[in-house]
């Protein structure tokens, strides 16, 4: 695109040399989202750089940026693809090109990405209270799907059996196990698969997976989280579930206990999850094991490009880096 809001031009692919520049408007626009919504006292601080190198690797071509006519960043848009699930964020523009259209441009750009790499499914997540994000992205086809609640689990007791993890193994036993979480992925939820987010986990260096597996050493689960500090120059305090998919919803409190073993192992305080409101059964299993409720987003898909309810057990798919 060009000649929109003063001669900005893109995309252009996002490159290592971007990253503070894309941290720096990444800060500064969500700040001003809070302020507009009355949180004023709400700052973004700058996020932990290497999980901006995982997302955009992670993203390819779907990692997308413009520039104004002095060649600074306007605006961005990382569009994600896991198999035919595909999903946007985080996207921004920079406050004082807002409304002149750039950001629409952004968004369509998006969208026509996913539908190239053959996604069924496309969505987004926003903040479930601003109502300018809801109605701008239902001015784009988008229709609410539910809330997303993430709850957090204490970290477990320091007696918790450790939990096997994918770094313990070698890299053929890895590439092996990583072939039986696509498998279970797209069996739980048809299209799903998480493959390229675990290999790059690993390679960053951010976290590592869970695997649970039952008596006869069958994979029925698997929680791919991160725990390296998500915002820039902070201590390790949360475990972050990425992924995570149960072959059966009964699994949910074994899973849940691997989960707290090992939130206590990595040094974090707790283990966070993503709840998606289609899961109702899993949310009140994890609130009866103790999880407490901490915040709220609201999951958006484009109309024709909506979630497929998994064919069995649970799938939680976080939309956020």
């Amino acid at each position: 695109m060009s000649d929109v809001a003063g001669r900005v031009t893109g995309p252009f692919p996002i490159k290592a040399e971007d990253l503070t520049a894309l941290n720096v408007l990444f800060s500064e626009a969500f700040s001003e989202r809070y302020r507009r919504d009355g949180m004023a006292g709400v700052r973004v601080p700058p996020l932990n750089p290497t999980i901006w190198r995982f997302a955009i690797e992670g993203a390819g071509t779907g990692a997308m940026l413009w520039r104004d006519g002095l060649g600074r960043i306007a605006a961005f848009n990382i569009a994600h693809v896991s198999g035919t699930e595909g999903w946007m964020g985080p996207l921004a523009v920079r406050e004082e090109l807002q409304g002149r259209g750039l950001g629409r441009a952004i968004v369509r750009a998006g969208i026509e990405h996913l539908k190239a790499a053959g996604c069924r499914v496309i969505g987004l997540e926003t903040m479930p209270r601003t109502m300018d994000n809801i109605g701008f992205y239902a001015g784009l086809g988008f229709t609410p799907a539910g809330l997303t609640i993430t709850l957090t689990l204490e970290a477990g007791s320091a007696t918790d059996a450790l939990p096997p993890l994918l770094t313990q193994l070698g890299e053929a036993e890895r590439a092996a196990v990583i072939a039986e979480c696509a498998a279970l992925s797209s069996a739980v939820r048809t299209g799903c698969d998480y493959s390229r987010e675990i290999a790059l986990t690993v390679r960053h260096g951010l976290g590592d997976m869970l695997v649970m597996r039952d008596g006869a050493g069958r994979l029925t689960g698997f929680a791919l989280y991160h725990d390296a500090p998500l915002v820039e120059g902070r201590n390790r305090e949360e475990l972050r579930v990425l992924k995570m998919v149960i072959e059966d919803a009964d699994s949910l409190p074994r899973m849940s206990e691997l989960l707290a073993a090992q939130a206590r192992r990595s040094g974090t305080l707790r283990a966070a999850l993503r709840v998606q409101g289609e899961h109702r059964g899993a949310f009140r299993t994890l609130v009866a094991r103790g999880a407490r409720v901490r915040w709220t987003d609201l999951r958006m898909t484009l109309s024709g490009y909506d979630e497929v309810p998994p064919v069995s057990g649970i799938a939680l798919s976080n939309w956020e880096i």
